[in-house]
């Protein structure tokens, strides 16, 4: 585990001298926080969070428009009480604006220390939940990993994004299969491609490779030659693409897609998309396009290796 963050959370009323709002008021220790999200980057004006100054608040921008407040504003938060339920009250000044750039968050969220929220929730050291940065993102996927069941005890549940976020991985579990789909469609046209290809080259000498049928050529060479072509414009095919796919995506990464307050499966993007470049994309797919290259060639080489020297050498371009 790379960092940890313990966070309160409750439905508050902010109130400004022009509006009263409903939002979700999360109580973070400002330090740690920064280490587990991204609060601190997303801040349009004023300040982040001071540990020594606990009534100070975060709000976002659309909440800023609908209290109409600004930097330096003070706000009334009330929320009820944990146990009993009672109202308590506090006064915020408006310490910075965030923009998080999806319209939920910017519109109905804030952030107080975590010591002021305890003490207006009546939670005493308590808190409802612990945010984790692993060390690896793997481990945050891994359904059997031991720490969920180790923390997973006396009411409390350890759960991953995979658990916390269903629709974000049935959303992804959808994008795969339609990749794959799109994969078969392609490798399809591909195919046809080859297999067009190496006929139309193998019809333009047929009057050659009948006169070399005619000579004693044995059917499994002329087979080979057509297998060998068909290797040979895959390697020139794989060199030249891998180029311009390596030039394509280091420019990309250099800036990324910007999909920025885009919501997907129910994440909404913060920060530009950019593609990471991994060593096996440059010679596991090749591969496998070269394997698929020859298998799919093997019917044009089969045809050539059975064509009748005679009947090929009539037909001449």
């Amino acid at each position: 585990m790379q960092a940890f963050a313990p966070r309160t959370l409750a439905m508050a009323m902010l109130t400004s001298p022009a509006n009263v709002v409903s939002a979700m008021l999360y109580g973070i220790e400002p330090d740690r926080e920064a280490r587990v999200s991204m609060v601190k980057e997303v801040l349009l004006a004023g300040n982040y969070l001071v540990p020594s100054e606990p009534n100070q608040i975060l709000i976002g921008d659309k909440l800023a428009q609908v209290l109409e407040v600004e930097v330096g504003s003070v706000v009334v938060v009330t929320v009820a009480q944990a146990g009993t339920g009672e109202l308590s009250q506090a006064m915020f000044r408006v310490a910075g604006i965030f923009r998080f750039g999806q319209r939920t968050m910017d519109g109905a969220m804030a952030f107080i220390p975590l010591v002021k929220a305890q003490e207006l929730l009546n939670l005493d050291r308590r808190f409802h939940e612990i945010a984790l940065d692993f060390t690896d993102l793997a481990l945050s996927e891994d359904p059997n990993l031991a720490f969920w069941k180790k923390y997973s005890s006396s009411e409390n549940q350890a759960q991953s994004w995979r658990e916390i976020i269903p629709q974000f991985e049935v959303t992804r579990a959808v994008v795969g299969i339609i990749m794959w789909v799109g994969a078969g469609l392609l490798f399809g046209v591909v195919a046809l491609a080859i297999v067009n290809t190496l006929f139309m080259s193998l019809y333009e000498r047929m009057f050659e490779f009948g006169v070399l049928r005619a000579m004693g050529t044995r059917p499994g060479r002329m087979a080979l030659m057509i297998l060998l072509e068909a290797g040979s414009l895959a390697v020139i095919s794989i060199a030249i693409g891998s180029v311009i796919g390596f030039l394509a995506i280091w420019v990309v990464a250099q800036h990324g897609l910007n999909y920025t307050g885009v919501d997907w499966g129910g994440v909404t993007f913060l920060k530009p998309v950019c593609p990471v470049l991994s060593v096996s994309q440059f010679y596991i797919y090749p591969t496998v396009l070269f394997l698929f290259t020859l298998l799919v060639a093997l019917y044009p080489a089969v045809y050539a290796a059975g064509l009748n020297p005679i009947r090929a050498m009539r037909k001449s371009l």
